[in-house]
């Protein structure tokens, strides 16, 4: 791995990736802003697709903070018992629904340093909350961002915060609000950890990484 995607290129890498999904989405399912706090909140060391399995049935029945108050932990436990640490996240959702009830009259604040006092709630997901509900431009940087950037030379750092810092340099307009989802999803589906399909990489010739993998035999 060497050097660094240039200025001058960044531009180009997002509009390229624009340009395959112009619309980019966070894969997790919700109805509502609170659903989506959740959401976010089981979705840590988990995947976005063992969430929506797990949610289906609690949000048809779970609109709003009461609603989760009223259900309790135990029953909490029942929808989410097929989550990782769906112990303690049952314990932190209904505790900061209770705060949402109390401090907040059961709405969800748009305020990223509010929303990282909420049990649960750490940077990272407050970031997704504010860029997905309030079109905040936040760069929630996971596993596969913190992957992306560094692998690729975009937005390089030993910590999530250095590469969150690297990107709110480093993005320009129109991508701001769009680029932590284009990210995620090169990481998901691209630039995946254990072997990267640099063969049908839109970005490929901008990236810094060495060297490019190739396309299995037979394609």
């Amino acid at each position: 791995m060497t050097g660094a995607v240039q200025k001058d290129q960044i531009f180009e890498f997002f509009r390229r990736l624009a340009e395959d999904n112009p619309s980019p989405e966070t894969e997790l399912e919700y109805g509502n802003t609170y659903q989506l706090l959740v959401a976010v909140v089981l979705s840590a060391q988990a995947t976005d697709v063992g969430v929506n399995k797990a949610t289906r049935a609690l949000f048809a029945k779970v609109r709003t903070p009461q609603q989760m108050v009223d259900l309790g932990e135990e029953g909490l436990k029942q929808h989410i018992k097929t989550i990782g640490l769906f112990n303690a996240k049952a314990k932190n959702v209904i505790a900061l629904s209770e705060i949402l009830v109390r401090d907040f009259g059961g709405e969800v604040p748009a305020d990223r340093d509010v929303l990282t006092t909420l049990p649960g709630v750490g940077r990272k997901t407050a970031n997704v909350v504010m860029n997905c509900a309030f079109g905040a431009e936040t760069f929630a940087v996971d596993t596969h961002i913190f992957r992306v950037g560094n692998r690729t030379g975009l937005a390089r750092g030993k910590t999530p915060l250095a590469v969150e810092k690297q990107l709110e340099k480093k993005v320009l307009q129109p991508f701001r609000v769009g680029a932590h989802h284009w990210l995620i999803l090169h990481g998901r589906y691209v630039c995946k950890a254990r072997r990267p399909e640099c063969w049908r990489c839109a970005v490929a010739d901008l990236c810094a990484f060495k060297p490019k993998s190739e396309a299995p035999k037979g394609r």
